[in-house]
């Protein structure tokens, strides 16, 4: 395989798992999905700076958190399992139920059997040729609804933008300021977040720790993988400045050289040097076996609306997003990744930064408060990705590639916020001002003047209650409502958990 260029130009009760099989069926078992309790708690929003305080118990980043494990959902079917090796769908079929009762015609066979010798054979071997095929039969539509093999992925590769930065930006262009990180961490982890990314949740699903940025150069661990994301990232290169516009210049194609780099460099220490790097660098095996995640495309639409692009322009530019995230896929395929986990993009028309900046563009409104036109093109963008991923699933036989669909998760949650226990989906938690509480010229953690006196832009009093974080990013407990959602691969084509994602292998 020639190396391509790069960069060129809460409540649910029971989903159910789609698994494949060795004929390419489809089986199915139901999961258990746990929503996060909610609180009540009075809203508060612009803060004193408080004097001499301090957090305590931070999580150094690279760590896995103390924080509970999900539990697995329990099977609800016969103790049936099967044990196969990551990326296979065979092996053996353990029961620890009763061999099931073989029909009556067969257990009274010996009652009718006559009396010669050589019929009485006869009728023995077809009896048992009979009792073989039910067992096998039976042995078969069990491991049906057996649950797919866990992958075992032994690392995490992500590339994307703000929804899943655990502290790229951060790490390069100053910290992400308090009241970001509270809730979980305590303290700003570098998350654009009161606490865990869907990305975090992900990690924890799988058993590593939470996913080090790149660029992080303290106190990183990155022998389960590295995050390539930066909070304002985009597919194409933004013809701007952070400073300028609010876009990270990490675009896709940087993110996808920083791994090259990454990769290169990461073995060469690890085989050479050996000692501590051992401990904090992945093995060599891992970038094969490993999950690569992509969570990018937002800032790409809403950075074109920004410079007063039409709807037309703006969606005239997604098929050259295609081919570039086809470019950077391809190039992990060549470094020898084969396993993908790809989101979408979600509703933009919900985001109070893309109402605030370009309202007359935004509406009309859908009953949820949505811009429609923002959605509209979001939604294309999707289709687009989906037939992307198709294609790509079409040319590499060998990869397995899931599509997530988090749009129908995230506007589900602001669709039914009240009906799931949220307040007004679309009022900043960490915010100032509006109807939103949210001002595009303060952002969470900054400094406003009311009355004359300069205040700190702080927290809602329970960011569990809100959806909205501050005006571009969800909350911890949204998120969780998301991972929740697609966890179980209700949402996902082909229907599959993360940690079965090496099995949508060869899917069409």
């Amino acid at each position: 395989m020639t190396r391509p260029p790069v960069g060129a130009g809460h409540h649910v009760l029971a989903v159910l798992h789609r698994l494949p099989s060795s004929t390419g069926a489809a089986r199915c078992r139901p999961a258990r999905l746990h929503r996060t309790p909610q609180r009540g708690g009075r809203v508060s929003n612009l803060h004193l700076p408080e004097q001499g305080s301090a957090r305590a118990h931070p999580i150094a980043i690279g760590q896995t958190a103390t924080a509970p494990r999900p539990v697995p959902a329990p099977y609800l079917y016969p103790p049936i399992r099967l044990e196969a090796p990551p990326g296979h769908h065979h092996g053996r079929i353990h029961t620890h139920t009763d061999t099931p009762a073989l029909p009556a015609s067969l257990s009274l066979l010996s009652l009718a059997l006559p009396a010669d010798p050589a019929m009485v054979a006869t009728a023995a071997a077809a009896a048992g040729r009979a009792a073989l095929l039910l067992l096998l039969v039976l042995a078969l539509a069990d491991l049906r609804v057996s649950a797919a093999a866990d992958c075992n992925f032994p690392a995490v590769f992500n590339f994307g933008d703000s929804n899943s930065d655990t502290g790229g930006l951060s790490a390069t262009f100053g910290a992400a300021p308090p009241p970001n990180g509270r809730t979980f961490f305590g303290v700003p982890s570098g998350r654009y977040c009161d606490g865990r990314l869907v990305i975090d949740f992900i990690a924890e699903s799988l058993g590593i720790p939470y996913l080090s940025a790149y660029l992080n150069s303290i106190g990183t661990n990155f022998s389960h993988g590295a995050n390539f994301a930066t909070a304002g990232s985009s597919i194409r290169r933004q013809n701007t400045s952070l400073f300028l516009s609010g876009f990270s210049p990490i675009s896709l194609d940087v993110q996808s050289w920083e791994f090259d780099q990454f990769m290169n460099r990461s073995q060469f220490i690890y085989n050479n040097k050996g000692g501590v790097y051992r401990q904090l660098l992945p093995k060599g095996e891992y970038f094969s076996k490993a999950l690569y995640t992509f969570d990018i495309g937002q800032n790409d639409i809403t950075s074109s609306y920004f410079v007063n692009q039409s709807t037309e322009e703006v969606e005239a530019i997604i098929p050259d997003l295609m081919e570039r995230l086809t470019s950077v896929i391809e190039s992990v395929l060549w470094h020898g990744g084969k396993y993908f986990w790809i989101h979408n993009t979600g509703p933009l028309g919900c985001l109070p930064y893309a109402l605030m900046h370009r309202p007359d563009l935004a509406a009309p409104m859908d009953d949820a408060g949505c811009s429609v036109k923002y959605n509209k093109v979001a939604q294309l963008f999707n289709l687009r990705l989906k037939e992307t991923v198709a294609s790509l699933r079409k040319k590499h036989p060998d990869a397995a590639f899931t599509y997530v669909d988090v749009y129908t998760a995230k506007y589900r949650l602001i669709s039914q916020a009240k009906k799931l226990g949220f307040d007004d989906p679309l009022l900043t938690c960490c915010g100032h001002g509006g109807r939103y509480n949210f001002d595009l010229n303060i952002g969470c953690g900054g400094k406003a003047q009311v009355n004359g006196t300069w205040v700190v832009v702080g927290a809602c009093d329970d960011p569990s209650k809100r959806v909205s974080w501050d005006g571009v990013h969800f909350t911890e407990a949204a998120n969780k409502f998301v991972f929740d959602q697609i966890v179980a691969g209700a949402l996902s084509d082909p229907p599959m958990a993360p940690r079965e994602a090496c099995h949508s292998r060869g899917v069409q």
